[in-house]
C-alpha cells in the first residue's frame, strides 16, 4: 500500500500529467493543421518532451514547497511527495509519445492519447472515490469533464492561433 505522501505525489501527477499533456498535444495538433503531417508531428511530439521534463520539475517544485508550507509533514514525507510527482507525471506524459510513434495519422494519434488519458483518469477516479465517501460515477464524471473541458479550450485556442497567424504569414 502506498503511504500518504506518495499518493499525493501520485495523483497529482498522473492527473496533471494527462490534462496538461492532452491539452498542449490537442492545442498544437489544432494550432499546426495546415503544417506539413511530419511538421505538426514534430511539434507535437517535442511539445509532449519539452512538458515531461519541465512541468513535472515544476509540479514537483510546487507540491514539496505546498507539503513545506503545512508544516505537518517531515523532511522523508515532502520528499516522497515530491519524487513521486516527478516521476509519475514525467512517465506518464511521456507515454503520449506512444501514439504519434505508432500511428501515421496525427488526427489517429491525438484521437488514441485523448481515449488514454480519459482512461487513466477513469481509473484512478474509480479507485479514490470511496476513500472519499463518493460515488464512484460523479467522482469519475466530475474529473473527466474537466479533462474535456481543457481539452476543449486548447483545440479552440489551436485553431484561433492556426488563423490568426494563417492571416500574418
Amino acid at each position: 500500500m502506498l503511504n500518504h505522501s506518495l499518493k499525493i505525489g501520485f495523483s497529482f501527477g498522473l492527473t496533471s500529467g494527462v490534462i496538461t499533456t492532452l491539452g498542449l498535444m490537442v492545442g498544437l495538433f489544432s494550432g499546426t493543421s495546415s503544417f506539413p503531417l511530419e511538421q505538426s508531428k514534430l511539434a507535437v511530439m517535442g511539445g509532449i518532451l519539452t512538458i515531461a521534463i519541465a512541468d513535472s520539475l515544476s509540479d514537483a517544485a510546487g507540491i514539496h514547497i505546498s507539503e513545506e508550507s503545512e508544516n505537518r509533514h517531515t523532511t522523508k514525507e515532502i520528499w516522497q511527495s515530491t519524487l513521486a510527482t516527478f516521476i509519475s507525471k514525467f512517465i506518464f506524459g511521456l507515454t503520449f509519445v506512444i501514439p504519434i510513434l505508432l500511428f501515421n495519422e496525427l488526427k489517429t494519434a491525438i484521437i488514441v492519447s485523448i481515449m488514454w488519458g480519459l482512461s487513466l483518469l477513469c481509473i484512478l477516479s474509480f479507485f479514490i472515490a470511496p476513500k472519499k465517501n463518493k460515488k464512484r460515477i460523479k467522482a469519475i464524471a466530475e474529473h473527466l469533464l474537466i479533462a474535456v473541458i481543457v481539452i476543449i479550450l486548447t483545440f479552440q485556442i489551436g485553431c484561433w492561433i492556426s488563423s490568426f497567424c494563417g492571416n500574418i504569414l
